[in-house]
């Protein structure tokens, strides 16, 4: 099965999962007057609407180099990552000031309704479910080296965490009874902290990506291993590294004696290049510009060197 159609197999699966959820939440939520249910039924509102943009965007990123991009649509991808984020990060925060809100009217003095034991149903469901959905999907992304999927994946874990802080908030509500009702939006609260911090995780390494960053200084160590390996190469310098979608872009400059012919040079950077890709994948872009060794602080012609006499 090629990447395309797994991730697309794995994202429906996963968006079943929502709209059973979703349907599910939303009736336990209204039925069983919990706030904190409520709040999870738009969690997993959140998830059926990025998995259509991951199965929309992991099909632009699959998408060949063309006239117009000639690095690919890798990109497509690390930008549906960021959407993801920033829809995990709104949730949150709407969450959290649902609870904040229904809290302080509490504190106020104002009733809160006891939620009900079907709420509590749905919030169990939703725990076992979307953790599921978590494993398999994330298990795909990394096989694939898709980071839209990875981070739909973490959706999935998201709803799941805020499943068990609603389990917790409506099971403490029920059992303790109804002066205890307050639980129920301070789970909401504690729920949406745990939403935010997983938008941020995906939004950051979003944005490093869209922006160009670096990979991490370990990745390059080993980069800069990898080519010194060839005992004709003497120095690395000016290696710039980044990611575009599932795959990495990697250029460098490599010097080598400057008598080296350009047959046996060529010859070198290619098994160079064969070693990267057989490393860090197939679709890995390398650019390696030649440079002759420096003597004495500058380039030299090796032929006129060659030609002075010898003291």
């Amino acid at each position: 099965m090629d990447r395309q159609k797994e991730t697309y197999r794995v994202t429906i699966a996963g968006s079943i999962i929502n709209i059973l959820l979703l349907a599910f939440k939303f009736a336990a939520g209204i039925l069983g007057h919990s706030a904190a249910m409520i709040a999870d039924a738009i969690h997993s509102l959140t998830d059926f609407v990025t998995d259509a943009i991951v199965l929309v965007f992991v099909r632009l990123g699959s998408k060949p180099t063309d006239r117009d991009h000639d690095y690919g649509h890798g990109k497509y991808e690390t930008l549906a990552s960021a959407i993801i984020g920033v829809s995990l990060l709104v949730v949150g925060m709407m969450i959290c000031y649902s609870g904040v809100t229904k809290t302080y009217h509490a504190m106020c003095g104002e009733p809160l309704q006891q939620p009900g034991f079907i709420a509590l149903a749905a919030a169990v469901a939703s725990v076992v479910l979307k953790e599921w959905a978590y494993r398999f999907t994330v298990r795909v992304g990394r096989r694939c080296h898709s980071e839209a999927v990875v981070a739909n994946a973490w959706h999935h874990r998201s709803d799941a965490l805020s499943s068990v802080g609603t389990t917790v908030g409506i099971g403490g509500a029920i059992i303790l009874g109804e002066k205890w009702a307050v639980l129920d939006p301070l789970t909401a609260i504690v729920v949406s902290f745990f939403i935010m911090k997983a938008a941020w995780s995906v939004l950051s390494k979003a944005v490093g990506e869209l922006t160009d960053g670096s990979l991490p200084k370990e990745t390059e160590d080993e980069i800069e291993k990898i080519v010194s390996e060839d005992k004709e190469v003497s120095v690395v310098h000016n290696l710039c590294t980044r990611r575009i979608g599932n795959r990495i872009a990697i250029e460098m400059h490599v010097r080598m004696p400057g008598e080296t012919s350009l047959y046996v040079a060529h010859h070198h950077a290619t098994e160079i290049e064969q070693r990267l890709k057989q490393r860090f994948g197939a679709d890995t872009h390398i650019s390696i510009h030649l440079e002759p060794v420096k003597v004495n602080g500058h380039y030299e012609d090796p032929a006129v060197r060659q030609e002075q006499p010898q003291p």
